[in-house]
């Protein structure tokens, strides 16, 4: 699973999309690997645009095949791709549906995005494309937010990846298995740090002030389970790890302490849910929040990713509150 081999970068040609490709290349050439250039069109897009004739372009109403040709030749000049094996794959459809379904057919290992910090009702109702990517992605996606602490240095016609802290957020449910064993993976190939975080929700303490009796003795299982969950998880991980306890809003304490313990990058279980609207899934809000207000880039790791037995006790049961 890691090294990552096959590394799909969708992109729109923009900027901000940009941001996201040195960390496409680093990770294709630390895995031996390739690069997909994906890009999804509202229109049909000839299947040899690059080969065709300037003149078949000059016709009316073909100018944004032109401009798109621009922008796939512009993209593979980059210095960053230098070396590097790349395909590139242009399709019709809705983006989330089709970068979906390329990552399942072309076997990659890694999507990586960028996405923007938007909030307000706009981005509550509709969401933004690449958390719809991060939603339905059938292998791990990273998200980057720039400007954010990086973790990839370009060189020349290099790209170095350098993991120094790994932070896994955790609760130790299904959702979260595969990406514990990915973020285990990570800290053991590269040597960075792994440590992990569970945070207790606020609602229980909220709990404990209307039920003080029942509501405290639930805070206190939590507690307890917590620190042996961790325990546990440090003990069969098989690398160091070293652990976190917080209590509070999950999203708000992950990011807190992503930011105080500059850490490079965040590793996250995701599942998919119906939207409340109906059309594709979404993400649960706290990964939402993460990725929208992360201090470093976040590997979305999704709980039906097959990978090697994890080890002993790291699925155990939350106890029901």
């Amino acid at each position: 699973m890691y090294p990552f081999r096959n590394v799909l970068f969708p992109t729109d040609f923009s900027p901000h999309a940009r941001a996201a490709l040195k960390y496409a290349a680093a990770f294709a050439r630390q895995g031996d690997g390739r690069l997909i250039i994906l890009s999804v069109q509202e229109g049909s897009v000839p299947t040899n645009l690059l080969s065709l004739p300037e003149r078949a372009l000059e016709e009316e109403g073909k100018e944004w095949l032109k401009a798109l040709r621009r922008n796939i030749q512009s993209l593979l000049a980059d210095p960053l791709l230098q070396g590097l094996e790349t395909d590139t794959i242009i399709v019709e459809g809705d983006p989330a549906t089709e970068i979906a379904r390329a990552a399942r057919d072309l076997h990659a290992g890694l999507i990586t995005v960028a996405t923007h910090g938007r909030k307000g009702l706009a981005r509550v109702l509709f969401g933004s494309t690449a958390e719809e990517i991060i939603a339905e992605a059938p292998c791990p996606v990273l998200s980057v937010r720039p400007p954010q602490h990086d973790f990839v240095e370009h060189k020349g016609s290099h790209t170095e990846i350098h993991l120094n802290r790994i932070l896994l957020a955790t609760d130790f449910r299904p959702v979260t298995e595969a990406a514990a064993r990915l973020a285990i993976e990570m800290a053991r190939r590269t040597g960075a740090e792994l440590h992990a975080i569970y945070v207790i929700g606020d609602i229980v303490d909220q709990l404990a002030e209307l039920l003080p009796d029942s509501g405290t003795q639930t805070l206190r299982d939590l507690r307890a389970f917590a620190q042996e969950r961790m325990r546990r998880f440090a003990r069969d991980a098989g690398t160091p790890v070293t652990p976190h306890i917080a209590e509070g809003r999950p999203y708000e304490e992950i990011v807190r302490l992503a930011m105080e313990n500059d850490f490079d990058l965040i590793v996250a279980g995701t599942s998919v849910r119906p939207s409340l609207f109906g059309g594709a899934p979404a993400l649960g809000q706290e990964i939402e929040r993460i990725v929208r207000n992360a201090p470093c880039p976040v590997l979305c790791v999704p709980s039906g990713l097959v990978m090697t037995p994890a080890p002993a006790h790291i699925s155990d049961p939350v106890p029901q509150t």
